[in-house]
C-alpha cells in the first residue's frame, strides 16, 4: 500500500530521530543494508519530505540513551522521536524498575522539545524466567499508556520465528529482514508522522 503524502505534510520540516542499539544500528552489516537507511529510501522515493537522524548505537541501554538524548535533542531538534532501547537492558537482567524510568525521563525530554513520541515494544528470550520476561515486555505498553506516548509493536515479533531472516546468534535480524522489517515500519510510522 503506498500513501500519497499531502501538500501540507511535503512543505512541513519533518526530522525523526531514531534513539536505539543494535537493532536499529544495522548489527552486522553496512550501515547502508539497515531498514532505517531502506525505510528513509522508501519515504523519499513516495515523495516524503523527511530528515532520519539515525542515532542508534550497538548495546546502548536505556541509561546510555538517556545520557545521549539532551544533546541530540538540541544538535537535531526533532520533531518525531522513535525509542528503541530495552533489549539491552533486558539482556543483561537489569532492574526493570530502573529501565522503566529511563523510558520515562526519555519521553519527558522530547516531550518538552515538542517531539512526538513513539516507543517500541521489545520482548527478551523466556529462558529469562517466565516472571522477568513478562514484566519486561509489559513495562512498555505500561510506559506508553502513563506517558500517553504512541506504542509500536516490536517489529522482530515474527521475523524471529524464521531462522533464515536472522544472524547466527538468533538476536539480530540479517540483511534478508531488513527491508521486511523497512515494510512493517512504513506502515506503522507514516500515519503518525503525516496523520
Amino acid at each position: 500500500m503506498t500513501l500519497i503524502p499531502t501538500a501540507a505534510a511535503e512543505d512541513q520540516e519533518t526530522k525523526l530521530l531514531i534513539l536505539g542499539d543494535s537493532l536499529s544500528a544495522a548489527y552486522g552489516l553496512l550501515e547502508s543494508e539497515g531498514w532505517v537507511n531502506l525505510l528513509k529510501n522508501k519515504w523519499h522515493s513516495d515523495n516524503y519530505e523527511i530528515e532520519v537522524i539515525n542515532a542508534a548505537i550497538s548495546g546502548d541501554t536505556t541509561e546510555g540513551g538517556l545520557a545521549r538524548l539532551p544533546r541530540l535533542l538540541t544538535h537535531h531538534a526533532p520533531t518525531h522521536i522513535f525509542i528503541e532501547l530495552g533489549g539491552n537492558d533486558g539482556l543483561r537482567g537489569q532492574s526493570i524498575a530502573n529501565m522503566k524510568a529511563n523510558l520515562k525521563k526519555m519521553i519527558a525530554l522530547s516531550k518538552q522539545a515538542n517531539a512526538t513520541v513513539m516507543l517500541q515494544s521489545m520482548n527478551i528470550p523466556s529462558n529469562y524466567g517466565r516472571r522477568y520476561t513478562q514484566l519486561f515486555s509489559n513495562t512498555f505498553a505500561n510506559v506508553a499508556d502513563e506517558q500517553q506516548v504512541i506504542l509500536i509493536p516490536f517489529f522482530l515479533n515474527d521475523i524471529a520465528l524464521d531462522d533464515e531472516l536472522m544472524q547466527n546468534d538468533g538476536i539480530h535480524p540479517n540483511k534478508a529482514a531488513q527491508p521486511l522489517i523497512a515494510d512493517i515500519m512504513f506502515e506503522q510510522l507514516t500515519p503518525i508522522i503525516w496523520p
